[in-house]
């Protein structure tokens, strides 16, 4: 379960953040100050892939909390500001952070520096994911193998199973898939999810039969066993 922690006074900003969070899969856990947000971390620390920080909290400020989070761990912080001052920049990053957005921000936007972040480090969908019919995904080779065998996927069908493998059991829309892997930004038709799922599928064989799911009027899941 991949956890991020949204630490911000504002309700409004945390519950427009955790809508967005959901919609990419993700399990968002909210904090609204300092103090919580670093107890959070601590019963959550080993499922928490990130944590987005406002600055300005009562109590321990974003900078603060970042730095007591530095002592103990690398997880990837997002500071959040309603301030645009080089100081509150190069604050943040001297106290550990890794990114800065600053307020009013459009959540798709957080969303890409959330994606962007989490692929340059660590732990995000790292190593291999094998499902119990050899179906192998080795995210660092960037490389699927089905019983033993590398499989010639483009890299929109790779990223369509990865997005997939990363959930199973969770259907996503063809809206939700397009967002995620073709971007925010794209205009085009949302049935090239539906060709692309199908050449997946049919690479995939027994296999994608099995377990790559079309939910009719939604979208697609992948079905455990």
């Amino acid at each position: 379960m991949q956890k991020i922690i949204i630490a911000d006074d504002e309700a409004r900003i945390r519950k427009l953040v955790s809508d967005f969070l959901k919609a990419e899969g993700f399990t968002p856990v909210e904090a609204e100050d300092g103090e919580q947000a670093l107890e959070l971390f601590e019963k959550n620390r080993d499922e928490v892939v990130l944590i987005l920080l406002d600055i300005m909290m009562n109590g321990l400020n974003g900078w603060e909390v970042c730095r007591k989070i530095r002592e103990s761990s690398t997880v990837p912080v997002i500071m959040l500001t309603a301030r645009s001052q080089e100081f509150d920049e190069l604050m943040g990053y001297e106290s550990g952070a890794d990114d800065y957005v600053t307020k009013p921000f459009s959540p798709s936007v957080l969303m890409k520096r959330v994606h962007a972040l989490l692929r340059r480090t660590e732990g995000y969908f790292s190593g291999a994911v094998q499902d119990s019919d050899n179906l192998v995904i080795l995210a660092d080779a960037h490389e699927v193998r089905l019983d033993g065998k590398p499989l010639d996927l483009t890299l929109k069908e790779y990223s369509i199973l990865q997005k997939l493998m990363e959930n199973p059991g969770r259907v996503f829309s063809r809206e939700q898939l397009l967002d995620s892997i073709w971007g925010y930004d794209y205009v085009g038709d949302m049935r090239t999810i539906d060709s692309h799922v199908a050449r997946l599928r049919t690479k995939l064989g027994e296999w994608g039969n099995a377990h790559l799911k079309t939910v009719y009027g939604i979208g697609y899941k992948i079905e455990e066993d």
